[in-house]
């Protein structure tokens, strides 16, 4: 039995034919302890992403591993639950039903009297209670994101895996989330690596924040604790001398790195060819070749012929 719940060993990822390969992933490494939660904070088209895909099985490494308590992932599994940021629901289905077919496919040995108590202690500990029978469509963007939350959990993952899944939300609901995924982390403790572009978000949630650098080639960068006291209480962590050094510490981090990338990045010079376009109104008036019927082609059979007039509306037509 592996030390770490999850760990991530020397991976590459890349994408294309070898020779227009892209490397989105370069040498990436990352250990996580068992009910650690872990923000991984970068840019957009860093490759968050991907690597989420890669913790869950989605998408493989083209070079190394990764690992779940000491074995070697090598496809989706329900012990890596994975929150997305577009809620995934099935539509015809309701609330209790998008979570039934979860609890139905991971435990099929339960009963219809236990699985309808368990699939509702989700529902409530998710604020879903009195809307078990509406449709996604039904639901505000913050239910249907605890819906996803629900479904998730209820599965029972050993490490729960957040795709940025509050990004589509507005600041308010956002929020709410956030203070419900660290209510229920805390009462049901789990490992949570989470993907993020949020500071505040990521010193608000987590234990330790990862950076991942701008892509092409991204990789995992310097490594922040987080020793702020639990429970966090937002509405004072503003006047927290600590969060506010650890905040700007982060945030300084990642712009130095976004800066140094774009110094870094230069742009393919590709030759281009001496063309010159083409006057036609220069070639309209050039002497054109008139061969006659029944006459060989020769040097006498030239002649010149003016340009012809241009017929049209608004052209001498008067």
């Amino acid at each position: 039995m592996s030390e770490f719940a999850m760990e991530i060993d020397n991976v590459d990822v890349g994408f294309g034919p070898p020779s227009q390969r892209v490397e989105v992933l370069d040498k990436i490494n990352l250990k996580v302890k068992p009910n650690e939660f872990v923000a991984i904070i970068g840019f957009s088209g860093s490759g968050k992403s991907t690597l989420m895909n890669l913790l869950a099985g989605i998408q493989p490494a083209s070079t190394g591993g990764v690992f779940m308590d000491g074995q070697l992932v090598t496809e989706p599994g329900p012990e890596r639950g994975i929150l997305f940021q577009n809620y995934s629901l099935l539509p015809w289905l309701s609330v209790y039903g998008n979570i039934e077919l979860a609890v139905k496919t991971v435990f099929p040995e339960m009963t219809a009297p236990e699985r309808k108590e368990y699939i509702q202690g989700y529902i409530d500990m998710v604020s879903l209670t009195g809307s078990e029978w509406k449709k996604p469509s039904e639901l505000s963007g913050g239910m249907r994101q605890r819906l996803s939350l629900a479904r998730t959990l209820s599965m029972k993952p050993g490490v729960l895996l957040l795709d940025e899944p509050l990004s589509a939300l507005d600041a308010l609901t956002r929020a709410n989330l956030q203070d419900e995924i660290i209510r229920i982390w805390e009462e049901d403790r789990r490992t949570v690596i989470m993907i993020t572009n949020d500071v505040d978000e990521a010193v608000l949630m987590a234990d330790r924040i990862v950076a991942l650098t701008p892509g092409p080639k991204a990789t995992l960068g310097k490594s922040f604790d987080v020793e702020l006291e639990r429970p966090r209480d937002r509405t004072t962590l503003n006047f927290n001398r600590e969060f506010i050094e650890l905040r700007n510490t982060v945030t300084k981090y990642m712009v130095g790195i976004n800066e140094e990338a774009k110094a870094l990045r230069t742009g393919a010079n590709l030759p281009l060819p001496d063309l010159m376009p083409i006057d036609f109104l220069s070639v309209g008036n050039q002497p054109r070749k008139v061969v006659l019927e029944d006459e060989e082609p020769s040097s006498e059979s030239t002649v010149t012929q003016d340009k012809p007039e241009l017929v049209g509306v608004g052209v001498g037509n008067e």
